[in-house]
């Protein structure tokens, strides 16, 4: 490899005066072409103008020059992997991003923590419990982007900026399930071998597709569901707004998972075996997730209200929560155009009245 050379001639034409100007002179850019703030000020699709706004299905480089620039012949290659455009966009992508960085919010200062009851000694296990189960699976939703982001071109810097979001959203995820579970004086309970197995399943993924197909679509999926659900059996308005703010983070990186996929199947359909392969794998594994007691009972216990109700309840409640969970599963790879309905890999009994909350 070459290095270039102090120009020490130029540095002494310039202690003169004598510049070079050749920037200023002979610049090729788009002058003339300004990009106006909407309502809501300068975004990414504001900026979106002229050639700025085309990005190639495959770049002619591997560089971080920024796309649209004219950038030197000799630059040194990146060594990018990810150089196809389908392996990582998505449609909505620019929009996304912008709801991220304006939604931001802080597990110290937005959570009042302060007004934590205290609660029946039961249900603050429950609730430690699941806030140890989250804190420990939101972490691999921020590692999965940390591991890919540098491996992509940079003539798609706005995939790289919203994974960079979602590396925050899910370091603050992890933040706040951890606080919750220490702030009542519960502390943390179990970490099972069989979540770890799925979450070394995402990180040890061959290739983005697969990775992002077991985490946007199918681990963040039931994540989301399990948010939405929070809100429901929270036992004091701290764990509502907890759940609450965290789901609205959460939908923002399972809409990028299934509009990615989407956008993907659309200009290769032939990938869709691969995608079901994926799946296949992840599936298997929810399926002894959903058979865990320290992932089941938690949600039990905090619907339920006591463990007597609990027992009284059985599992109708975990069977409700779990029937919704594949129900939103199902459809939102209907959407992305790769039915999953005939081929779930997941135990029988698990499935039943599915029906009722999937339409066919």
């Amino acid at each position: 490899m070459t290095v270039d050379s102090v120009d020490s001639a130029y540095l002494e034409r310039a202690q003169q005066g004598r510049f070079d100007w050749g920037w200023l002179e002979q610049t090729r850019s788009e002058w003339g072409v300004r990009a106006r703030p909407s309502k809501v000020g300068l975004t990414l699709r504001d900026i979106a103008v002229g050639s700025y706004g085309d990005v190639p299905d495959h770049p002619p480089r591997r560089t971080m020059a920024p796309r649209g620039s004219e950038v030197d012949p000799d630059v040194p290659d990146m060594g990018y992997t990810i150089n196809e455009k389908s392996e990582v966009w998505a449609d909505n992508l620019l929009d996304l991003y912008e709801e991220a960085v304006s939604r931001q919010w802080s597990a110290t200062r937005d959570i009042p923590w302060g007004e934590l009851p205290e609660l029946d000694p039961d249900l603050e296990h429950a609730m430690c419990q699941l806030s140890t189960v989250l804190s420990e699976v939101e972490m691999v939703a921020s590692d999965f982007p940390a591991k890919w982001v540098w491996r992509i071109n940079h003539d798609f810097v706005e995939a790289k900026m919203f994974l960079c979001t979602q590396v925050m959203d899910e370091a603050r995820h992890t933040e706040v399930f951890r606080k919750r579970a220490l702030a009542n004086g519960g502390g943390l309970g179990k970490a099972k071998a069989v979540v770890e197995r799925f979450l070394k399943l995402i990180l040890d993924a061959d290739s983005y597709d697969e990775g992002s197909a077991l985490m946007h679509l199918l681990g963040e999926g039931i994540v989301l569901s399990l948010f939405r659900a929070g809100e429901l059996i929270a036992p004091s308005p701290v764990e509502k707004k907890i759940f609450r703010l965290c789901m609205q983070d959460e939908a923002r990186h399972v809409a990028y998972g299934t509009m990615h996929l989407r956008y993907r199947l659309e200009r290769d359909p032939s990938l869709a075996e691969d995608y079901h392969g994926y799946l296949d794998k992840g599936e298997e594994i929810i399926g002894m997730l959903f058979s865990t007691p320290e992932v089941v009972e938690p949600t039990t216990l905090l619907l339920a209200g006591s463990r007597k109700a609990a027992e009284d309840l059985g599992l109708a409640g975990a069977d409700l929560l779990r029937g919704r969970v594949i129900a939103e599963y199902l459809q939102r790879c209907e959407y992305a155009g790769l039915p999953r309905r005939g081929r779930l890999k997941l135990p029988s009994q698990m499935l039943t009245g599915l029906d009722a909350q999937v339409p066919a």
